[in-house]
């Protein structure tokens, strides 16, 4: 495999870029770890449904061009219309202040690399870093070893940030196909509240692997919403990993809307640490050609008086493939749980197909769970009775898939997200509409 040649190799001059070097024996642990687990392939129960090879057979440069061409311009084309929101980007895996715009006060904002290379920011690294990160995982082992770049965040107790932040992902300017290495920490302190976007952007017809890993810290009575954009071109791949550890009366939401990149894997993992703590999860894909999502979920309810609430809906034209499996487990000590689970499909090709597998594993006995999938067709009295109104087959289909997937989009509390959103997808049904 081309990408493991890639990482070995490169791994003893990535060590040497770093200027602080006291993560260095987790980084070699890490990559031992990686290399012990191998990249996962489809004799991998997790992996079944999904076929990781034209990704780890291409060569990745993994130091990427700092010189890009962007301009303020183009990035106000990739907006949602939010003007009035903060915005962090970064290109070639460096942030940039001259094309950000940061308007909150009295936060802990870093970059992911300034933090590695301040000695005062240990304590984060001690206290977060890696410690909800599943351990027994490939690529969040192959992104410990090579992590430098990416978004941080600490919010302080009660603080409430008003404006979204949203955060651009840009590769630019790139001769070869590149691999990025993105690492998140947001730590939302007791009682504060914040919501983040994240989107990634490829510019060069050249194809670029991201590995990112989250790790979201929501204290109690806090809220934290993350919000995936994933509306990037087919000379992209994506590997996400996010988790999500919620102490007593917390809200968390990470809502996943996928409509672009080659290949795009993400993986989702909640840890409740306390009572009377709500979960959101929410995914909307629509796909088309022989693009590839696949939504990996985990719930762990570990204490009583809980709620939990998935809900992925799916639509796959031409010769797309969806995967989902969903999984909830409840402790036995976990009673009182209330944790839902639906993952609905809409099949518009006859070449299109989605592998789905709801899970759940339940060891309390006072508990209120459910889980289901739906995968079909459109309703064709539906659409008879929209085109019997003088309403085109396009058209029709696009207002009942709207209403489809509607209800994944309830939560969302920032206007011109939502609206981008129902904007996207009347472009991928090819049809205009007003929503």
């Amino acid at each position: 495999m081309a990408l493991l040649e890639n990482i070995k190799n490169n791994h003893p001059a990535f060590l040497e870029t770093l200027k602080h070097r006291f993560l260095d024996n987790q980084r070699h642990a890490a990559l031992n770890k990686f290399l012990e687990l191998g990249i996962p392939t489809k004799k991998d129960e997790e992996y079944r449904y999904t076929n990781l090879r034209e990704i780890t057979e291409k060569d990745y440069n993994f130091f990427p061009t700092e010189t890009h061409t962007i301009s303020k311009e183009q990035i106000a084309e990739l907006h949602l219309g939010e003007e009035n929101f903060d915005w962090i980007v970064f290109i070639n895996g460096q942030l940039h202040k001259e094309l950000s715009k940061i308007s909150i006060e009295n936060v802990e904002f870093l970059s992911f690399n300034f933090a590695l290379n301040d000695e005062k920011h240990r304590e984060v690294f001690d206290n977060y870093f890696n410690t909800i990160a599943a351990k027994d995982l490939a690529f969040t082992n192959l992104n410990e070893a090579f992590c430098k770049h990416g978004f941080f965040l600490k919010v302080p107790k009660n603080m409430v940030i008003e404006k979204p932040i949203h955060v651009f992902y840009i590769s630019q300017n790139q001769q070869d196909n590149t691999f990025y290495n993105t690492r998140n920490l947001l730590i939302a302190e007791e009682g504060s509240k914040v919501e983040i976007i994240e989107s990634h952007h490829n510019f060069d017809d050249t194809y670029v692997f991201t590995n990112s890993v989250t790790e979201i810290f929501t204290y109690q009575n806090a809220k934290a919403d993350w919000h995936k954009v994933q509306n990037d071109s087919d000379t992209s791949y994506l590997m996400d990993h996010t988790f999500a550890k919620q102490e007593r009366d917390s809200l968390t939401t990470v809502n996943t809307f996928s409509f672009g990149g080659k290949l795009v894997r993400n993986n989702l993992s909640f840890i409740h640490n306390g009572e009377n703590i709500n979960s959101f999860m929410n995914g909307i894909t629509i796909i088309g050609g022989e693009q590839t999502v696949d939504h990996h979920t985990a719930v762990h309810h570990k204490t009583p008086n809980c709620e939990s609430y998935q809900n992925y809906k799916g639509i796959f034209k031409d010769k797309s493939h969806g995967v989902f499996n969903g999984k909830v487990f409840v402790d036995k000590i976990a009673q009182k749980t209330n944790a839902y689970q639906q993952n609905n499909n809409v099949l518009l090709s006859e070449g299109a197909s989605i592998d789905t597998k709801p899970q759940l594993e339940i060891f309390a006995d006072d508990v209120k769970c459910s889980h289901g999938c739906t995968v079909g067709q459109l309703n064709e009295d539906a659409l008879f009775y929209l085109r019997a109104r003088g309403i085109s087959k396009k058209e029709a289909q696009a207002l009942l898939l709207y209403a489809f997937a509607n209800d994944a989009m309830e939560n969302i509390d920032i206007e011109p997200l939502k609206v981008k959103i129902s904007k996207l997808l009347a472009e991928k049904l090819e049809v205009e509409l007003e929503f």
